[in-house]
């Protein structure tokens, strides 16, 4: 998003007030989805050209900058990035093991010469764990042909389950026809979805994906290198999915994780996402140039640890006093560069607390503030269970209770 300030008359400090307000009001880390809003640099985002694209902040789950965002495109290979979502999806729930052995059907024949392929052959066995490699690294349709068959039955009913988990994670603008992303008019996506769906699969599957950084794979003898030649430019960067049709121009999803400032135990993740670019090295190119950008024009701050104890509230009835309080997960908010010192936190919690109270139960609210005014919240929650006193201890406190309540 670029600023022109053409026709404003605020001075300076409102306009970085502004700034920053927009920048971190939709911090808060959904379930399903990117924060909505767009954050707001001083420094404008580099000129690509690619046909749409996308910049985000994985770490703290913001669009940092974006260009089209919701145009629909083809997605080509990266397709494989939501049959990758549904192969980690069984794997993890032990539906299937990366040691199983697959038959491929006679559907594999189907890929062609001109194709992407693993050279996995119908009717001979091959294991899951080479099929993955084969799909990711070497982006091999028939090897997503033959993990689809394994896990939906058949390509038809694998499809079905790719459309219900596109509107589960809040893909809005996708449907898929296929598994590989052959081009098809029912078959399309968007950079703002596809960026979603980078960042739920990087999130939800991190013991599956160093498979995304393996700059090379051999299955019958042939040895393919992996298409994201970023890989081989920044040692930073460990994915994400090259894609190519004609109609589609070239694409890729590159994603970098660099250690963040001031924190030494933690990183900072950024997705690009580039759609429709003219040739390869446009692609390679506009990513790096985003993924430094995004370094560069943005600071994260992480606002407070996981199960890091904020405040420690009375509570009444209970075994214990106090519960101690806190969040669940790491929380962090991208600002525009030089502007983290000026976000302040503002602690709330329910008046009156009483046992039992379960951990992970919410029983307050941070509310992110800058010069006075709201950005971002998210809850309080107890770290801790509280089960309820014995009957002296729950009568002790309902006295003190009926007692405040008197005196006010």
């Amino acid at each position: 998003m670029r600023f022109s300030p053409s026709g404003l008359s605020f001075s300076v400090a409102e306009s970085r007030q502004r700034a920053l307000t927009r920048a971190i009001t939709a911090a808060i880390v959904l379930p399903a989805t990117l924060a909505a809003a767009s954050a707001f640099a001083q420094v404008p985002p580099p000129d690509v050209t690619a046909r749409s694209w996308v910049l985000v902040d994985a770490t703290s789950n913001q669009v940092l900058a974006s260009g089209n965002p919701d145009e629909r495109s083809e997605p080509a290979s990266l397709t494989k990035l939501m049959t990758a979502y549904l192969v980690f999806d069984a794997l993890k729930s032990k539906k299937i093991n990366m040691d199983q052995t697959v038959m491929p059907s006679e559907a594999v024949r189907r890929v062609r010469t001109d194709e992407s392929r693993m050279f996995v052959e119908a009717n001979k066995p091959v294991t899951v764990h080479d099929l993955v490699y084969g799909m990711i690294v070497q982006s091999g349709n028939d090897a997503a042909i033959a993990l689809a068959e394994l896990v939906g039955g058949s390509e038809t009913n694998f499809v079905t389950l790719m459309n219900a988990a596109a509107k589960n994670i809040g893909m809005k603008n996708t449907h898929f026809a296929d598994v590989n992303g052959m081009p098809d008019p029912q078959h399309y996506t968007t950079a703002g979805d596809l960026a979603v769906l980078s960042t739920r699969l990087i999130r939800d599957f991190p013991e599956y994906y160093d498979i995304f950084s393996v700059r090379d794979f051999t299955y019958n003898k042939i040895k393919q290198p992996n298409r994201n030649r970023l890989l081989w430019l920044d040692p930073t960067v460990d994915g994400l999915k090259t894609g190519h049709t004609k109609a589609a121009g070239y694409c890729l999803i590159a994603t970098s994780k660099r250690p963040l400032t001031g924190v030494p135990d933690s990183s900072r993740r950024l997705v690009a996402v580039m759609m429709g670019e003219p040739k390869e090295h446009n692609r390679v190119q506009d990513s790096l140039k985003m993924l430094n950008y995004g370094y560069t024009a943005y600071d994260a701050v992480r606002l407070y640890k996981a199960d890091q104890v904020i405040e420690s509230p009375r509570i009444y009835k209970g075994a214990e006093n106090t519960v101690k309080a806190g969040v669940t997960t790491d929380q962090y908010v991208t600002v525009p560069k030089g502007m983290g010192e000026k976000v302040k936190p503002s602690v709330t919690h329910n008046a009156l607390i009483t046992a039992p109270v379960k951990k992970g139960q919410q029983i307050g609210t941070v509310k992110m503030m800058a010069d006075g005014k709201e950005v971002a919240q998210f809850p309080l929650v107890a770290l801790q269970d509280v089960p309820e006193a014995g009957i002296v201890g729950r009568l002790w406190d309902s006295a003190l209770l009926w007692w405040d309540k008197r005196k006010s």
